[in-house]
């Protein structure tokens, strides 16, 4: 064969990758359809950072065998979702008082050689409430649920000065939560009686993800002076926050959360400000494909 027959290979699109390539990515089970990638790619490639981002698919209660590989491979940072949020935390050297308290990491970097973890959701939560400008001082809190980004929400808001509620279908499970917040804890069953008693309504749990067209909230308890948030970011526009439009109430999507607890690990990881503008356009990019 003649190199003048020889087929010609792929095209590669997208940013050169070389051996001076700084690689994160996100483990979970399962992380195929994460954001993760599209919101940080899109953050190196605004920034000129010769980096990239990949997800890893990890088994659950593997988390630990990839902070080891972490340390081996040399990766930059590890952001980290389901399932692995708590077993992960065992295998981090040092963590945040907001991780160890929340016993939860959503994100991990190498701090010489030391692995540190964080929980960014929180936070990233609180700049999604400024960015809509909705004061939480002084507010009655209901956050619905008690997993893992309920717990982190609930703590953040009580830091803030909110006086947090939680409600959730367990009640031992809201109580636990009302301890980190030194807040009250409630039954779901209560919940028209709740919501009529707060300020800010966050749908922390599942509901209303993907196709399902459920609400965690009667439409009949929203009303107006509200402020309802909802975790869920696909789809942006929930069968929640279209109830509470229309009562009025002002309405914050979930794609908020997301874009700033990621901006916060690409700083840690980076050492930038993070072009929160582009990491935006990235995940609505991405998500207006599937």
């Amino acid at each position: 064969m003649t190199p003048d027959s020889v087929l010609p290979g792929p095209t590669i699109s997208g940013p050169a990758i070389s051996g001076a390539t700084r690689v994160a990515g996100v483990i979970g089970d399962p992380v195929r359809h994460s954001l993760s990638p599209a919101l940080h790619n899109a953050a190196f490639a605004a920034c000129g950072l010769d980096w990239v981002f990949l997800a890893f698919e990890v088994r659950a209660g593997r988390g630990a065998d990839a902070i080891a590989a972490m340390r081996t491979l040399g990766l930059a940072g590890l952001s980290v979702t389901m399932p692995h949020k708590a077993d992960v935390i065992a295998a981090c050297d040092d963590v945040s008082a907001d991780a160890a308290a929340l016993y939860s990491v959503n994100h991990v970097r190498l701090v010489g050689e030391r692995v540190f973890g964080d929980s960014t959701d929180g936070e990233g939560f609180l700049r999604s409430l400024a960015e809509a400008e909705v004061a939480v001082a002084g507010c009655r809190a209901l956050v619905v649920g008690a997993g893992g980004a309920a717990r982190a929400v609930a703590v953040a808001l009580a830091r803030s000065g909110a006086r947090v509620t939680c409600a959730a279908r367990r009640f031992e499970a809201a109580e636990a939560v009302a301890v980190l917040t030194s807040g009250a804890a409630a039954s779901l069953a209560d919940i028209d009686r709740l919501v009529a008693d707060a300020d800010l309504v966050v749908n922390a749990t599942p509901v209303g993800m993907g196709d399902e067209a459920a609400s965690p909230i009667p439409e009949s308890a929203l009303r107006r002076d509200l402020v309802v948030a909802d975790l869920v970011y696909h789809p942006l526009d929930t069968p929640l926050l279209r109830a509470a439009a229309t009562a009025g109430a002002r309405t914050v999507d979930g794609l908020g959360m997301l874009v700033h607890q990621a901006a916060i690990q690409f700083e840690a990881w980076t050492g930038q400000a993070a072009p929160v503008t582009a990491m935006r356009a990235g995940a609505l990019a991405e998500l207006a494909r599937r």
